[in-house]
C-alpha cells in the first residue's frame, strides 16, 4: 500500500559531474558524480521537507540510469515511475565560477530516454489522484515529450499543475520554438515559475512586475518571477509579494532554483499563506546555493527556519 501521492514531477533526468574545484572543464581534474535533471531535483526537494514526492521519467539501461535510479530513491523520492527507454542517460557537466556564473554542459541525445514519456506513463491513479504535477520547458522541447505533456495536462486540473519555465536554449532546435510551447504550456498551469530572462522570451522585454500580471492575465493563479541576487517577485489576484534575498555565500547557483521550487511546492501543499510559502522558498534555494550539489544537498525545514530567522526579510 501507497500514501497518496502529494507531488510528481515530471521530465529530464541525468547524472550531473560537478567539479571539486573552480574553473573551466579545460582546467579542472576532479568531479563529483550526483544526481541530476530538474523535475528530480525538485522531487527530492520536496520530499526532504517531508512532501510524498514521486518522480515520472525515463533513463537508459545504463550504469548512469541505475546510478540515478538509484539515488532518488535514497532520496526519498517514489521511484516507481521511472521506467527504461532506448538510448543512453544523459549526462551533465557543470562549470564553477562563483558568485553569479555556473555553466551547464549537456551531453544528451535529441531523442533521449527522458523525452520518451507517453501519455500511458501517466496514467497510474496515484499519479493521476497527486496533489500537484511539476512539469518544466524542457519536456516541450522535443515533439514527441511535448504531445506527451500537453496530452497529460488536458486532462488534470489547471490547479494541480505547476510549471517552471526552465528555458535551457541548447536544449530546443530553434529559439522560437520555446515562445510557442510555453504560451500553450501557460495555458494549461495554475502555478507559473520562471526566472526574468525566461519570463521575457515568452513575453519580450517587461518589467517583472509586469510580466507577473501577463501570467495572471492568462489565467495562472500564482505567478513567481525569480530575480536571482535581487530577490523574488509573486503575485496572485489580490496579493503581490516582494521578497529580498537572503544573503549567502554562493558556492554553486545550479541547485537553487530547483530547491526554491520543491519549498514552494511544499508551501502550497501545506496551504501556507504566499508571504510565509514564498519567503521558505527563497531561503531553502539561498541555502542551497551556498552548497556544492544540488539533489544531494537540499535544506531541511530548521536550516530553512533558522536562515528564516537570521536574515529577516
Amino acid at each position: 500500500m501507497h500514501m497518496p501521492l502529494d507531488l510528481v514531477t515530471a521530465g529530464r533526468i541525468s547524472a550531473d559531474l560537478y567539479p571539486l574545484e573552480r574553473g573551466s572543464i579545460e582546467t579542472v581534474h576532479r568531479f563529483e558524480k550526483l544526481l541530476g535533471g530538474s523535475p528530480n531535483n525538485v522531487a527530492a526537494a520536496a520530499a526532504r521537507l517531508g512532501t510524498r514526492a514521486a518522480a515520472i521519467s525515463k533513463t537508459g539501461d545504463d550504469p548512469f540510469g541505475r546510478f540515478c535510479r538509484t539515488r532518488l530513491a535514497e532520496l526519498g523520492v517514489d521511484t516507481r515511475f521511472l521506467g527504461i527507454a532506448p538510448g543512453r542517460t544523459p549526462v551533465s557537466f557543470c562549470e564553477l565560477f562563483p558568485p553569479d556564473e555556473f555553466p551547464i554542459h549537456f551531453y544528451r541525445d535529441a531523442n533521449s530516454p527522458d523525452m520518451q514519456l507517453s501519455p500511458a506513463d501517466f496514467a497510474h491513479p496515484d499519479i493521476v489522484s497527486s496533489r500537484l504535477m511539476w512539469v518544466t520547458g524542457t519536456g516541450y522541447s522535443q515533439p514527441h515529450s511535448r504531445t506527451t505533456h500537453e496530452t497529460v495536462l488536458a486532462s488534470r486540473s489547471r490547479d494541480s499543475v505547476a510549471l517552471d519555465l526552465d528555458l535551457r536554449p541548447s536544449l530546443w532546435e530553434r529559439p522560437d520554438q520555446f515562445a510557442a510551447s510555453m504560451h500553450h504550456a501557460i495555458g494549461q498551469a495554475g502555478i507559473v515559475v520562471g526566472n526574468r530572462e525566461e519570463c521575457e522570451a515568452v513575453f519580450g522585454p517587461a518589467d517583472p512586475h509586469r510580466l507577473a500580471e501577463l501570467l495572471l492575465e492568462r489565467g495562472v493563479n500564482l505567478a513567481v518571477i525569480k530575480l536571482g541576487p535581487h530577490g523574488v517577485i509573486a503575485k496572485t489576484h489580490d496579493q503581490s509579494i516582494a521578497i529580498r534575498a537572503f544573503q549567502v555565500d554562493v558556492t554553486n547557483g545550479l541547485g537553487a532554483g530547483d530547491a526554491f521550487g520543491g519549498a514552494l511546492c511544499h508551501g502550497v501543499l501545506e496551504g501556507w499563506p504566499l508571504d510565509r510559502t514564498i519567503r521558505f522558498a527563497a531561503a531553502a534555494g539561498a541555502i542551497v546555493a551556498s552548497r556544492l550539489g544540488c539533489s544531494d544537498v537540499m535544506a531541511n525545514i530548521p536550516q530553512i527556519g533558522a536562515l528564516m530567522a537570521r536574515q529577516l526579510v
